[in-house]
């Protein structure tokens, strides 16, 4: 049953949980780690571990996409970042890592120091996106992907997706991820032409993976256009301010899960997979976005420790570089004395007790501990909320 509480004269809001509010129950049998399978299947791809990078610059050169592939996950270019605007990609993304560092590398930084690095660093980011996209340059770094034999997942906004999806799907993209703040199943633009979204994935050739959304509704319609996979969240980091628009993960991913649901015997088992991307920090927050439902996980901020990762220990989201609203900072990462393989970042052995690194071996553990050897089956884990 829904739980609403009244904020005010005639004006009610529903209760909902972060993933930070739900604990999980162990069973009454445990397993051992070892025979935790974290395998992910969706459409023709399977993946060893149920991870997505987050289709950032900070993350996501040719190389760390390629790393991430042959770790077992799924590794997501971004066609609208500075990679298919710049030649020189280390370079550029080098140039925003440079301005953030300036202001936290002084021996005295105030409030007023720190606001004023973020314009900078993010003023930065938009005049380095405001250089037009190099089609070419784009096909090139695909096909450095394609060539490398992992599966090639590209990214592209619901405003541009009409002109870059033929683009990218031409060059060798296998998943197109229409990837948004918030999206819907028609976008619609003044002096424009709709994006139709259900007409749109079906004129294509490959598994389409939209979001972010945040309610049961929209998860429905984006089912009903075709969509193999829905995003659940915008990843865009907690903590810093929003405009208020959405929903704490935990309720958002179990409304989207019932949608799927609902969708499952509309359809007579057509399945759509729910990918969770926001308050995801570490493998417990892993296990409780897939206990609420998800059936993997976009990662951000945890993979920029990687040694691989593009922005040298600097993470931003791709919503930080919007030229009119950014959204999101570019900040350093700490907690480590130095970055890491991407190997250790996923499968360890890790030298902190955050959960920060090894999140898979983290991920199989809790799993193991409460008894479940598939992420399937642990979807149905007994969940706890503290307040």
């Amino acid at each position: 049953m829904r739980d609403y509480v009244e904020i005010g004269i005639g004006r009610e809001a529903r209760k909902a949980y972060r993933l930070s509010d739900i604990s999980l129950v162990p069973s009454r049998r445990t397993r051992s780690s070892g025979d935790v399978d974290t395998s992910w299947h969706i459409d023709a791809y399977t993946f060893d571990i149920p991870l997505v990078s987050h289709p950032t610059d900070a993350l996501a050169s040719p190389e760390f996409v390629i790393e991430m592939g042959r770790q077992g996950g799924l590794g997501v270019l971004n066609a609208e970042g500075i990679l298919a605007r710049h030649a020189s990609f280390e370079e550029a993304v080098a140039r925003v890592a440079k301005v953030s560092r300036a202001v936290m590398d002084d021996e005295v930084v105030s409030w007023t120091d720190i606001v004023s690095g973020d314009r900078q660093t993010t003023q930065e980011l938009q005049a380095l996106h405001s250089v037009p996209i190099d089609y070419d340059l784009l096909a090139e770094r695909i096909a450095q992907v394609r060539d490398a034999g992992v599966t090639v997942a590209v990214r592209v906004s619901p405003q541009n997706a009409r002109e870059l999806a033929p683009v990218v799907i031409k060059a060798g993209a296998e998943i197109l991820f229409i990837q948004g703040t918030i999206i819907s199943a028609e976008h619609v633009q003044r002096g424009g032409e709709p994006l139709d979204l259900k007409e749109f994935i079906g004129s294509l050739d490959v598994p389409v993976i939209a979001g972010g959304v945040y309610d049961y509704t929209t998860a429905t319609h984006l089912m009903r256009s075709g969509a193999a996979g829905i995003i659940v969240g915008s990843g865009v980091l907690s903590g810093y301010p929003s405009v208020g628009v959405g929903v704490p993960m935990a309720t958002a991913i179990a409304d989207v899960a019932a949608a799927r649901r609902e969708y499952l015997d509309e359809t007579g088992g057509r399945y759509v997979h729910v990918i969770a991307d926001g308050e995801i920090h570490n493998s417990g927050d892993i296990a409780a976005a897939i206990a609420c439902g998800a059936d993997a996980v976009m990662l951000g901020r945890p993979l920029a420790w990687a040694a691989e990762a593009a922005g040298n220990g600097t993470y931003w989201e791709a919503a930080a570089a919007h030229p009119r609203f950014p959204r999101g900072v570019v900040e350093p990462v700490t907690g480590l004395a130095e970055r890491i393989p991407l190997e250790q970042v996923l499968n360890g052995p890790a030298t902190e007790a955050s959960g920060e690194t090894n999140v898979v071996g983290g991920l199989r553990r809790i799993m193991a501990k409460c008894g479940y050897t598939d992420t399937k089956s642990f979807q149905k884990v007994g969940l706890t909320v503290g307040r």
